[in-house]
């Protein structure tokens, strides 16, 4: 009886369903190396650290310069800049190929229907129907781990271009506040060259009246429109390198280029306090290009084991449940219809090439550790650079403060000793170029110290963007 061949199905099938289950959650064995986290020798201090502290860099560093224009620059940045929009993209990528390699590792299910009419024998006798529809239960047992690898490598991958990203932040960040400084400087050499050239100008005036009075010779008026001149070429080069830094920190901000809004010029912008560096270890905590590197090398690491388990034969099982019939009408009525089967597919004899690419991959992982140690190298070198380029700008800008002061005052005393004729107009030619760079070099140090402190907060891991961020942070790093 039909009933009777149903029942004895749907049995066989109940015992077959939780063995399938049973086999699923069996563990089987990852081949392939383990991650193990590359010795790294840190020194026990930096050279020029002002001092050590638990904590290296507040949150938002840049907030300690006080210009909100500059804050309001960052956050523009940080929203609209292209590279850190397509660094979000590639990080969503990385998740959804995450949840895609981990997906192999389960059974696929498919269902397949079909129906047909013909004379399937070949001979002169009346055409047939044939109706089937079943669900198809395809998987490839992850004996080896090759998918759990591949997970693994995935998750690494996902690690990666979150830190990627943070690099990105960082160097965004570091370049904005860069970049201002660098306008701000442009436009005080500007204004600088501007007053020298009106100063000139007035000047060039009042000698050209002594030389038409016959008071002075003419070379002293030759001289004086030198000094002129070259004031006069300095003001079209800064407007022009202005011009071009507002271009630059559009482009960073994510708008095609055009004036840009500034806030405190120069000379009035604030060094921030006193930074504890920490110490180097940290740097392997926090430097999201360290965590970038580690995390390339977990994935060069667990392909390894992809590699290897390539090298194995793969084991598969099949399952069929479903129906078929001759009669549509009769196709629920008929009896059911079932397959399980198991197959052993590997390599025999490839030429060695499964084996070249387990080599290959075990180089690659070596070349990812080394990244990571020359990545760990460079992080203390430039930590230990912006220490010493900020120990040493602070004098050297005290030293170009004094210069300065000195300068526009012998520029003063020799136009004054000129017009009463106690010098010569040489030397009122010598204070004054001497006044004239001083200002433009001082105007450079300043700024140049300014960029050291950017440098520093950028080399010790720069600042926490939110609250959130720095809480994780602390945490991650305290696990």
């Amino acid at each position: 009886m039909p009933t009777v061949n149903n029942s004895k199905t749907m049995k066989r099938a109940i015992f077959i369903i939780p063995l399938f289950l049973l086999i699923i959650g069996l563990p089987g064995c990852k081949v392939g190396p383990r991650f193990e986290h590359p010795p790294v020798e840190a020194p026990g201090a930096f050279r020029f650290a002002p001092g050590t502290s638990d904590t290296i860099v507040n949150l938002k560093w840049w907030e300690m310069f006080d210009d909100p224009v500059l804050d309001t620059l960052i956050s523009i940045a940080l929203k609209q800049n292209k590279d850190l929009l397509q660094a979000a993209a590639r990080i969503e990528a990385a998740r959804a190929n995450v949840g895609a390699t981990r997906a192999g590792a389960f059974p696929q299910i498919n269902v397949s229907a079909g129906a047909s009419r013909g004379n399937y024998s070949g001979l002169k006798t009346q055409p047939g129907n044939n109706f089937y529809a079943f669900p198809e239960l395809l998987w490839e047992i992850d004996f080896w781990g090759r998918y759990r690898r591949a997970t693994e490598a995935a998750r690494a991958e996902l690690l990666s271009s979150e830190y990627a990203a943070r690099t990105i932040q960082m160097e965004l960040i570091a370049s904005v506040a860069g970049t201002y400084f660098q306008l701000l400087d442009d436009i005080s050499k500007y204004e600088i060259s501007l007053q020298t050239l009106d100063s000139r100008q007035k000047g060039t005036k009042i000698i050209l009246d002594r030389y038409d009075h016959g008071i002075i010779p003419e070379i002293d008026l030759n001289q004086a429109q030198i000094q002129e001149a070259i004031a006069a070429g300095s003001v079209p080069v800064y407007k022009r390198l202005s011009s071009m830094d507002e271009s630059t920190l559009s482009i960073l901000l994510g708008k095609s280029p055009g004036p840009v809004l500034t806030g405190k010029p120069l000379s009035r912008q604030n060094f921030p306090p006193e930074i504890p560096a920490g110490l180097p270890a940290q740097l392997l905590e926090r430097r999201p290009d360290i965590l970038q590197a580690l995390a390339e090398y977990m994935q060069q690491n667990a392909l390894i084991g992809v590699a290897v388990a390539n090298r194995f034969p793969a084991i598969s099982l099949t399952g069929l449940l479903g129906g078929a019939s001759n009669e549509l009408s009769a196709f629920t009525s008929g009896g059911f219809a079932w397959s399980v089967s198991g197959s052993l597919l590997g390599p025999v004899f490839q030429f060695g090439k499964n084996k070249r690419r387990v080599e290959q991959q075990r180089f690659l992982a070596e070349a990812a550790r080394l990244k990571y140690e020359a990545t760990v190298i460079q992080a203390f070198k430039e930590v230990e650079d912006a220490l010493i380029n900020i120990e040493t700008l602070k004098d050297e800008l005290v030293a170009q403060e004094s210069r300065m002061k000195a300068a526009k005052n012998a520029e003063k005393l020799s136009t004054e000793r000129y017009d009463k004729g106690v010098t010569s107009y040489l030397e009122v030619l010598d204070s004054q170029r001497q006044s004239f760079d001083a200002q433009l070099n001082h105007s450079t140090i300043r700024r140049e110290l300014l960029v050291a402190y950017i440098e520093l907060y950028k080399a010790l891991g720069g600042g926490w963007v939110s609250e959130e961020e720095m809480q994780a942070g602390e945490q991650a790093a305290g696990e």
